[in-house]
């Protein structure tokens, strides 16, 4: 169903229902209105001919009648019923000769005990009276029809009726037309995203001035197309750079054996051409491993191995690798004071990714230092793991802060050392896999400090 008829739907549904409730309520109020008007008017009747025929000795029952054939009431087809203690008929009057109305005995019985007793036949109603403060066992029966009060109550039930009917088409028509406007946004910013494709990510959806729900959602989905679109570009730029890298051995490899396979050679030449295209193999082979752990990091946690992982053992791990990789290479550790308790020095995350990010930080720190050395440090400050590696190098200019942690990218002063720039970009997805974060702050030839914030306990 759609949308737009739901919503008529809906709206239509709760109108119906408060309307119902309505209607049925003044309807109902008004006949126990109606009802209660002619108990009390049948009441007094009864209430007055008791009077007249027990309580005034001058009245007899002769001029009662004239009396009651004289008295004006809106009730039609009136009568009077006067029995005494026996349950005899002792005295009658009707608007129409013998319009009597039939009383029972329960009837005369419920009338003694309670005072009055009301019941009906048909349309014709009666209250049935007795003086209890006198206990001399007459019931006076009052008898008519309120065919005023009735046709009112037929006239307001056709009137309810009728505008029960009128307001749900005004409801629905109403709903109908209001879901329309409420819609319309929606609509826009379909036909907006309609506009908006892989190579059209420069257009936006206009959130206007209302600050609504809609421009929430125009607002979210304009977020939404900046982080396509910076994906897009991230994206381009890898594939780019990452066919650009690959390309290179291989043109190299392809150019040396159309070389060499041109004419006959030495053994020392060909053994000397194996020897350079061993090397352009091994580092197509270091790209392509590059390039996984990169698209390794870039999963969603859920799609990884994922433990407690002890920060300080991660970090002791580091000299000796990097010592392994570089012989001239060195890493000095500062875990200052430590919480005594294992569970405080714990990070849910993958230890070999963990080691990977900080391992690529390390190793540059290394690389562009003077003495080949770095300084870590391990701080635990409010269940957070600060990390902070530390060199004495060529530092970073402050424009190209915010592009190292881009793949493929390397500042100026890189370009002639090994790497392919993507250390820093893979320590990043990492780190930010794990919920934390990693700033640097460098100054042109003192030196860079790279900061590592990772939340402690879970990920």
């Amino acid at each position: 169903m759609p949308i737009r008829l739901r919503i008529t739907t809906f709206f239509t549904g709760l109108f119906i229902l408060l309307l119902g409730i309505v209607c049925l309520s003044i309807y109902y109020f008004s006949s126990l209105s109606r009802l209660q008007n002619v108990k009390t008017r049948l009441t007094n009747r009864a209430i007055t001919t008791d009077r007249m025929l027990t309580h005034d000795t001058t009245i007899n029952k002769e001029m009662m009648y004239r009396i009651d054939s004289l008295t004006a009431m809106a009730l039609k087809r009136k009568a009077v019923q006067v029995y005494n203690a026996d349950g005899q008929l002792d005295y009658f009057y009707a608007d129409a000769s013998g319009d009597s109305m039939p009383v029972s005995p329960a009837v005369l019985a419920a009338a003694r005990r309670s005072g009055t007793f009301y019941f009906n036949q048909g349309t014709r109603e009666a209250i049935a009276y007795s003086d209890r403060t006198l206990k001399n066992g007459i019931v006076i029966v009052s008898v008519g029809v309120d065919e005023d009060g009735r046709e009112n109550i037929d006239q307001l039930r056709s009137i309810l009726i009728s505008s029960f009917i009128g307001g749900i088409l005004l409801a629905f028509i109403g709903g109908y037309i209001f879901s329309a406007g409420l819609l319309k946004p929606v609509r826009r910013i379909a036909n907006e995203v309609k506009e908006i494709s892989a190579h059209n990510l420069e257009r936006r959806i206009p959130a206007g001035d209302t600050h609504d729900e809609w421009h929430l959602l125009a607002s979210t989905l304009n977020q939404l197309l900046d982080r396509l679109k910076d994906s897009f570009e991230l994206q381009r730029r890898f594939i780019s750079n990452a066919s650009h890298e690959l390309s290179t051995p291989l043109t190299l490899i392809s150019s040396q054996l159309e070389i060499y396979l041109q004419r006959d050679r030495s053994e020392a030449a060909y053994r000397e051409a194996m020897t350079q295209i061993l090397k352009d193999v091994q580092h197509m082979n270091s790209l392509v491993q590059a390039l996984l752990q990169f698209a390794t990091a870039s999963r969603n946690p859920g799609g990884l191995q994922i433990g407690p992982v002890r920060i300080d053992e991660v970090l002791m791990q580091l000299p000796g690798e990097v010592h392994a990789r570089d012989t001239q290479h060195s890493v000095s550790l500062d875990f200052g004071t430590l919480p005594e308790e294992d569970d405080k020095l714990l990070v849910l995350g993958n230890e070999t990714l963990i080691f990977t990010a900080i391992m690529n930080i390390v190793s540059n720190a290394c690389k562009y230092s003077g003495d080949h050395h770095a300084d870590v440090s391990l701080l635990v400050e409010d269940h957070h793991f600060i990390i902070r590696v530390k060199d004495q190098g060529i530092g970073i200019d402050e424009q190209e802060i915010n592009n190292i942690f881009q793949p493929f990218y390397r500042i100026e002063q890189e370009h002639n050392s090994k790497g392919f720039g993507l250390g820093l970009s893979l320590a990043t997805r990492i780190i930010k896999l794990h919920k934390g974060d990693i700033t640097v702050s460098s100054t042109p030839g003192v030196g860079t400090v790279f900061t590592i914030v990772l939340p402690g306990g879970e990920v």
